[in-house]
């Protein structure tokens, strides 16, 4: 694991009555030129439409996960794009039935569309993964092939999945063979994708980063447009299982592929992160999945210099057993009906989707606060990191027509002149003018 970030900290022993944190950003002329963080970010979920067939056994149905992706208000999605179920006999390649799911939910256009290129194939040899010439030239026809059917929509591709995760049981998914995979089939998709981003890693768990390591150093990012990692934490130890620990993680990922790359700012993506609700020893509260999400959204608005995309993993829960791990990543439900989450990340994300810049400070011990401005005025969103420390906080002086809420509030409340609770929920607070709100901090009575 990654060591934390040094923080700037308010000692508890300092014992402040009240800690003011006078903080204004007044937009300035390079933040009014600046595009909104929704033309220059993506915040996705996983779906599951290219796995399973045309009757999926996890209960996606695109018509109704589409209406969801809606709801939230998200801008992209990440699905499997098999190579077995798009090329069949002859060599003939193209959408078939067992991808109509995925065809449908692409075709929509209701967000742009991550798709993973991977697995092997049966009618080719040494093909999982591919580790001859010939295997890698027929993994790149095919991969030129899928770009080119999805072009009109815009799309990201991500090379294999996890392939780190496959090297603990087969050497062929060594680095050097994924080095020599991504030299051959970034080439073929940029032909007919040329504006489509090329993502590698797409890295599992990889504690002290030795396998990322060891595949930076093959060059590969020379050969990439981005670099993907999956990051999660609900099997650590219950303090650990939160945003802070994520936050921390692909910091340090950032670190190594800026000095791999000699580029501060490469391109990182986070294509899967989560938490599962499920009720054995590994799940969290469906309030501590909520909380979670929305602040690493909330964050994930200040590090756009480097980060470029998100994925929430995944739309909706895969099953039905309750202690089953994998069966309940979902923002909704088997049936459908949401989680708190759902609505968590959709407030969440129309709080920052507008603004034009953004920065992290900490306004007490383990207190942080998002300071953000739009076009439409300042806002911040503070939260607790440390789930039972309490603060207070309240707007310093007069500011009428300044409103708070949580993410999932349907109405905000008049923010003026109250002390407003500050726990691991996310408080927003927004302002009609264009200076991010100055704010007054104590210790809950």
């Amino acid at each position: 694991m990654a060591a934390p970030l040094p923080r700037t900290l308010v000692r508890d022993s300092l014992r402040l009555a009240s800690f003011i944190a006078s903080i204004f950003l007044p937009i300035s002329v390079c933040a009014q030129q600046a595009h909104p963080l929704d033309a220059r970010f993506l915040l996705g979920v996983g779906t599951h439409q290219g796995l399973g067939g045309p009757v999926s056994t996890r209960g996606y149905v695109p018509s109704e996960n589409v209406a969801q992706i809606k709801q939230l208000g998200l801008n992209a999605f990440r699905d499997d794009f098999p190579w077995s179920d798009f090329e069949v006999g002859g060599r003939r390649m193209g959408f078939t039935p067992r991808l109509g799911r995925l065809e449908a939910q692409v075709r929509s256009g209701v967000a742009r569309p991550l798709l993973i290129l991977a697995f092997g194939h049966h009618l080719v040899p040494n093909s999982s993964p591919p580790t001859t010439d010939e295997a890698r030239q027929r993994f790149a026809d095919y991969a030129a092939a899928a770009a080119q059917s999805v072009v009109a929509q815009h799309p990201l591709f991500e090379l294999w999945n996890e392939w780190n995760l496959a090297a603990k049981k087969d050497a062929a998914f060594s680095p050097e063979n994924y080095l020599a995979l991504a030299q051959v089939t970034r080439p073929a998709v940029k032909r007919v994708a040329p504006n489509a981003p090329f993502l590698v890693g797409a890295l599992g768990d990889d504690p002290g980063w030795t396998w990322t390591e060891k595949m930076l150093r093959t060059g590969i990012l020379q050969y990439a447009d981005g670099a993907s990692i999956h990051l999660y934490n609900f099997c650590m130890g219950p303090s650990k299982r939160t945003a802070a620990e994520i936050i921390d993680r692909v910091t340090a990922f950032h670190r190594l592929v800026g000095q791999a790359s000699g580029n501060p700012d490469f391109p990182v993506y986070v294509t899967e992160t989560g938490w599962t609700t499920a009720t054995n020893k590994c799940g969290v509260s469906e309030q501590a999945q909520a909380d979670n999400t929305a602040q690493l959204i909330l964050w994930a608005s200040t590090a756009t210099r480097w980060l470029k995309g998100m994925w929430l993993y995944e739309l909706k829960d895969s099953g039905k057993n309750p202690s089953e791990l994998e069966d309940n990543f979902g923002l909704y439900r088997f049936d459908n009906s949401p989680k708190p989450v759902a609505c968590a990340a959709q407030g969440a994300w129309a709080f920052v989707r507008a603004s034009l810049s953004a920065e992290r400070r900490e306004l007490a011990s383990g207190v942080v606060s998002i300071n953000a401005s739009t076009a439409s005025g300042g806002r911040v969103a503070v939260w607790s990191e440390v789930p039972d420390r309490r603060y207070e906080i309240r707007l310093k002086g007069d500011q009428p027509g300044a409103s708070f809420a949580t993410p999932c509030d349907r109405t905000a409340k008049p923010a003026s002149g109250v002390w407003i609770p500050v726990s691991s929920t996310p408080v927003l607070i927004a302002a009609n003018d264009s200076a991010v709100p100055a704010l007054e901090i104590r210790p809950a009575r």
